[in-house]
């Protein structure tokens, strides 16, 4: 397993992260359990979650499987870089649903939803609390005074963001500075080969204001994994139930991706995320395995070495995006 800093930290973490995502929703705690044990045991020790994760009714059930895994001990927690989200509303303890301050970034809900997923965790700490999605009506001095708290409570040790744009970042990193705090060391985005929008701001402010990237649905969705072959001989699995929303150009494009992965006897899958470990703004993409099979397929990636021939060849297949402002002007 390769490491590298998250970010201007001194933090290591693995090039790839073990998003939990799944756990709950799709994979039982069990089987959960074992796929965390095998990506350890493989190097992997940088995980994601969420509080949101589980949803519906279920809220806070991933939280529980992964803080689960860590009561197992065995140095579990202390072999993990922990990174988990707020910002989505949470049951209120004898409220109604929708009641005030369940979400977002308002002071209250900062230090509530950390108590809380502490709790769900069963550890003391998180490595990286990150922001699932900014928030438009609370004051950085607000947020960030909150974080501060945790930070001197040792709650929290690094503070991160979320679907954020690339102004966003420049933006609470100014405000972080006038405060003489760290503010955002990673940015966690949707980027993949058919989703390179954050080319054009979100990558250059990260990386201008030293934040690690960690791209999230580095498959979109299942398509990069192999959507076609396996419309074909499958059927029914999720990447081709969304094949049917695509328009013919775009099914043409992911032809030529799968025939190209043939070429190279590579899983799609394996490529794409290989194809991320080459961008020099990613950190760690975002592996969301539901079984031990794909966990197998995404650390192959770590192994897969893209000549600069199949990198042109895959910028033009899914074309990219020239850093802001020369992709829309001079």
């Amino acid at each position: 397993m390769d490491y590298t800093s998250l970010g201007r930290t001194g933090l290591s973490v693995s090039r790839l992260c073990l998003g939990t995502m799944n756990f709950g929703p799709h994979t039982e705690e069990t089987p959960a359990h074992a796929i965390m044990d095998a990506a350890l045991d493989r190097g992997v020790n940088f995980f994601d979650t969420a509080n949101v994760y589980g949803w519906g009714e279920n809220k806070g059930r991933t939280e529980e499987i992964v803080g689960s895994w860590f009561a197992q001990g065995g140095g579990r927690r202390e072999r993990t870089v922990l990174a988990t989200k707020l910002y989505g509303d949470m049951p209120v303890p004898g409220a109604p649903a929708g009641w005030p301050n369940a979400g977002k970034l308002s002071a209250l809900n900062i230090r509530r939803a950390c108590d809380a997923s502490l709790k769900r965790l069963g550890t003391d700490h998180i490595d990286l609390y990150q922001m699932h999605h900014v928030d438009r009506a609370t004051p950085w001095d607000e947020i960030w005074q909150a974080t501060e708290v945790l930070v001197q409570q040792g709650k929290v040790l690094y503070v991160g963001s979320s679907n954020f744009a690339g102004w966003h970042i420049a933006t609470a990193q100014g405000a972080a500075a006038r405060r003489n705090n760290v503010g955002l060391v990673a940015e966690q985005s949707l980027y993949n080969l058919m989703a390179r929008t954050v080319e054009l701001e979100v990558l250059p402010a990260a990386q201008h204001h030293g934040l690690g990237v960690i791209p999230w649905s580095p498959l979109q969705g299942g398509l990069l994994g192999g959507a076609l072959r396996k419309a074909a001989n499958e059927g029914g699995v999720r990447g081709a139930e969304r094949l049917k929303n695509l328009d013919q150009a775009r099914l043409a494009q992911l032809q030529e991706w799968e025939d190209l992965c043939d070429k190279l006897g590579a899983e799609p899958g394996t490529v794409a995320l290989a194809w991320l470990l080459h961008q020099p703004a990613v950190t760690a993409p975002i592996i969301g395995p539901r079984t031990a099979e794909q966990l197998d397929t995404a650390l192959a990636a770590l192994d897969l070495e893209l000549t600069p021939e199949t990198l042109t060849e895959l910028d033009r297949i899914f074309p990219g995006h020239k850093a802001a402002p020369e992709d829309y002007a001079w």
